[in-house]
């Protein structure tokens, strides 16, 4: 036996905003909800397998995908990070259909909170799932737009006002109670700085969205591991936030940053 290849996490939004995970293991989901406050080993096998082709490699180029892949695969194309050099509405793209039905479809662009106010761009569909992933305990939509690019436009405008990536240390310790606050100051500003072009599109009552998530307390010291040079982690499994995994000693593991890895799991 050689593991089961990681995915991202699932995740639901219960009862008052409350996230619940699920980790995606070839017997079945997993729920991690009882795994929480109660002994938890993950253990790289040393397998790996692309997750664009299905083919075993021996290393990563991007995130669980092997070379040829990144260079000619969709999900691996520059827009997906830049969607503001998507060229979906013009009918190109690396495959065209899946540019059609991944990236022709209405996006929003939105500000976050992650430790820090922060925009992005997602498909409509996948909101809150996006925000969850990033571990934001609040987030508001402020744009409807009917392509990625030009979603992705819109959030170029908007970087030179807010940030575009998460701090991890930061997003782990956010509590969020000045959350909602900090969102609707920066939906004001955005919305007097949007360029004219863009301003039709704009969002300027939508609700701001709350999300909590299982994980308090926080050990006094956290330590981001990466299966290559630690190989097994074990321990109490103290909570999840994001896409991370937070073991009771302060260890933590970005689950989606190690897709495709091949991991035994023991509870």
């Amino acid at each position: 036996m050689d593991g089961t290849p990681l995915r991202k996490m699932m995740a639901i939004v219960g009862e008052g905003g409350c996230v619940e995970y699920g980790l995606s293991l070839e017997t079945g989901g997993l729920s991690m909800k009882e795994r929480i406050g109660a002994p938890f080993t993950l253990r790289f096998t040393g397998a790996r397998t692309c997750m664009s082709c299905g083919k075993r490699v021996k290393k990563f180029y991007g995130q669980g995908t092997c070379y040829p892949c990144l260079q000619s695969a969709p999900e691996a194309s520059p827009c997906i990070i830049r969607p503001e050099l998507c060229q979906a509405h013009s009918g190109m793209g690396r495959d065209v259909d899946w540019e059609r039905e991944h990236h022709l479809q209405e996006h929003i662009v939105y500000l976050s909170y992650t430790g820090g106010v922060k925009v992005g761009v997602t498909r409509s569909t996948q909101a809150p799932v996006r925000w969850i992933d990033q571990g934001a305990v609040a987030a508001v939509p402020i744009a409807r737009v009917p392509y990625r690019q030009l979603a992705g436009a819109l959030e170029v405008d908007l970087k030179r006002l807010f940030a575009d990536r998460t701090q991890w240390k930061a997003m782990l310790t956010a509590d969020g109670k000045e959350a909602e606050g900090l969102l609707e100051e920066a939906r004001m500003t955005a919305m007097s700085r949007t360029t004219e072009a863009l301003r039709e599109y704009l969002l300027p009552d939508a609700p701001i969205v709350r999300l909590s998530y299982p994980l308090n307390d926080l050990p006094p010291k956290l330590v981001n591991v990466q299966l290559e040079k630690l190989s097994e982690l074990e321990g109490r499994l103290h909570g999840i936030k994001g896409q991370y995994l937070v073991w009771a000693d302060g260890r933590v593991l970005n689950v989606r940053n190690h897709t495709g890895y091949h991991v035994e799991v023991e509870y």
